[in-house]
């Protein structure tokens, strides 16, 4: 089911080919978030002109978009499939982010909209905690969805409605830790996550998916590279890096350094939530075959728009004249047909076609870096268009 093509002569980058039910993604690759199986401000006609590979869908969310008060049996829930109105290769993700969006986020005071590196002079200053609304259990996750009720959430279930939505690479259940989480915690937690990707394994039934084990451990070397060694041992067919990944961007770069060489080199690697321009040279650099992030989709439909040179916030006065494209070499179908000025006046006006021609260039932009990163690792010139796209690009943190 992977297969790698060629391997970059000065680091651990590399390029291939991940084989699911629904098609190829070659690799390099970048899956573009569709939380509730459809991507915001992207309609389904226009993912192909995108070069979008994969995409990554919420099961947490999907699952509790289908619950209809309580009365949603497994087999009612829709195809991730028929929700994205295209059959190309999804990505599910376990549910597990939301134990820690929905529970140590809010009481640490980290917003998903937050930098998840706090910085370690900062931490503990100009939080605002919130209720955690998540009781962990040996068994699983207990989610406060209202004020006297709660859903229940484990790896059986996990990988049950995994199965049952359909997606071709499905993720293990784990938890996800906070960045504030001490060594104690993290190892508990840790344990758990172990604990669950067994429970996983043998839930599983459907033979057309595939399933990613999640290394944890937090910013801890040996707890990373324990987790590591455990993950890969077992029977999965690829693997994620996820959890609290450090204090700081170089804290995150870390840990792929201790981690990616403990796991089996003939299986794809995914980066859960990583996806600026210099965070996606960094992780292929060491290794990385797959990322997710927000980033291309969230920040268009605020007027954040992606270019070779760097990112610049297209509300600004400053490209109310502006006729040059939105990035001088981009062949988008939004670059063919209006340029900054015109996207400009229509985030001014508020026009509803603003958030979709900015969503439909920043996601071509995206998989089209990764595109030339793939080819430039063939050629043999990765170091060369990273150097190339690193200089001087005004680097936005998450």
């Amino acid at each position: 089911m992977f297969k790698i093509i060629k391997k970059d002569k000065n680091s651990w980058a590399r390029t291939g080919v991940i084989e699911t039910e629904h098609g190829l993604v070659e690799t390099p690759a970048y899956a573009i978030v569709g939380t509730h199986g459809d991507i915001k401000c992207l309609p389904t006609k226009q993912i192909p002109t995108t070069k979008t590979q994969l995409v990554i869908a919420n099961t947490f969310h999907l699952w509790q978009d289908n619950k209809n008060i309580g009365e949603t049996k497994l087999s009612d829930l829709p195809s991730v499939h028929r929700l994205l109105g295209q059959q190309m290769p999804v990505m599910t993700d376990s549910g597990g982010f939301q134990v820690f969006s929905l529970g140590f986020a809010r009481e640490h005071g980290i917003g998903k909209l937050a930098n998840f590196f706090p910085e370690k002079n900062k931490l503990g200053k100009n939080l605002r905690p919130e209720k955690n609304l998540v009781r962990i259990k040996p068994e699983g996750v207990y989610f406060k969805v209202t004020e006297n009720k709660e859903e229940f959430l484990g790896p059986e279930l996990s990988i049950k409605i995994q199965e049952t939505l359909g997606a071709d690479i499905i993720l293990a259940f784990d938890e996800c830790t906070s960045p504030l989480h001490d060594y104690s915690y993290t190892k508990e937690a840790m344990d758990r996550t172990h604990s669950w990707a067994k429970i996983c394994i043998e839930t599983k039934t459907r033979k057309d998916q595939l399933i990613y084990g999640i290394v944890q451990g937090g910013e801890f070397q040996d707890l990373r590279e324990q987790s590591a060694s455990i993950i890969s041992s077992l029977p999965f067919d690829g693997f994620a890096i996820g959890g609290s990944l450090g204090r700081s961007r170089n804290d995150a770069f870390d840990i792929l350094k201790w981690t990616i060489p403990l796991l089996a080199e003939n299986k794809p690697r995914h980066f859960l939530g990583i996806g600026n321009v210099a965070d996606l040279f960094e992780g292929v650099e060491l290794g990385i075959d797959t990322f997710d992030c927000v980033v291309p989709t969230r920040e268009a439909r605020h007027g954040g728009i992606w270019t070779s040179i760097g990112r610049i916030d297209i509300k600004k006065g400053e490209f109310k004249n502006d006729t040059g494209r939105l990035d001088i070499d981009c062949a988008c179908p939004t670059c063919q047909r209006i340029n900054r000025s015109d996207l400009h006046k229509q985030f001014r006006e508020k026009n509803q076609m603003a958030g979709e021609n900015a969503t439909i260039h920043n996601v071509y932009f995206f998989n089209n870096l990764m595109t030339e990163i793939r080819e430039a690792i063939k050629e043999d010139r990765f170091g060369n268009l990273k150097k190339k796209y690193l200089k001087n690009f005004k680097q936005k943190s998450h």
